[in-house]
């Protein structure tokens, strides 16, 4: 005995007859997954046959063998293009003159150079504080052939660099071939120097 008191949940019924836990004597029948099984595995088997066997026996679709066989030709009828496409631009690379072009319609490459005149007089002097670098200077001018003139030291504005001069346009053609000789890129016309072309060697000659 318990010295609770009772509640309505420790009223049982005395004629009751069921005791503990009751189940229902049916239980639910599971599905069967056997024939789902059946049905998958005979599609595995179709289809390795068909994939492995029928190949090899030449059933093959009538439109996967015309597509090979179209497929060779096609390639050898674009091959043959290529050749004349190549050749016929061979003309067009060529630096020739066009068909249309006469030889008298092409200009000339070389224009007409003034002619030298060795004969003129080339004063040389010495615009720095080596000694014989004029005379040194003017056996090179002798040695090519133009005519001599005065040999001498600079008495004019002092020069930065070696320059030739010259006195008239006529001389502009012989004091470029003396720059040309001497290795002198100044060249300067002035007409007051008193000789048609002089030659003063400035500060770093070599």
């Amino acid at each position: 005995m318990t010295k609770y008191a009772k509640d309505e949940f420790d009223r049982v019924p005395q004629s009751s007859s069921r005791q503990g836990v009751h189940r229902d004597a049916q239980e639910t029948a599971r599905p069967t997954l056997w024939p789902v099984l059946t049905v998958g595995a005979v599609a595995l088997v179709l289809g390795l046959v068909a994939f492995l066997i029928l190949p090899r026996l030449g059933l093959v679709a009538p439109g996967a063998s015309s597509s090979v066989s179209t497929a060779a030709p096609q390639q050898t009828e674009t091959a043959p293009s290529a050749a004349p496409t190549e050749s016929s631009a061979a003309p067009i690379a060529s630096g020739g003159p066009s068909p249309g072009t006469t030889p008298s319609d092409v200009p000339s490459a070389t224009p007409s150079a003034a002619p030298v005149d060795k004969a003129t007089a080339v004063a040389v002097y010495n615009g720095t504080g080596t000694a014989g670098l004029a005379g040194r200077v003017a056996g090179l001018v002798q040695g090519d052939g133009w005519a001599l003139g005065t040999v001498g030291n600079w008495g004019g504005m002092p020069q930065q660099a070696s320059v030739i001069f010259y006195n008239a346009p006529e001389q502009k053609a012989n004091a470029d071939a003396l720059g040309t000789l001497l290795g002198i890129t100044q060249v300067v016309e002035s007409p007051e120097v008193q000789q048609p072309l002089v030659v003063v060697v400035g500060p770093g000659y070599q």
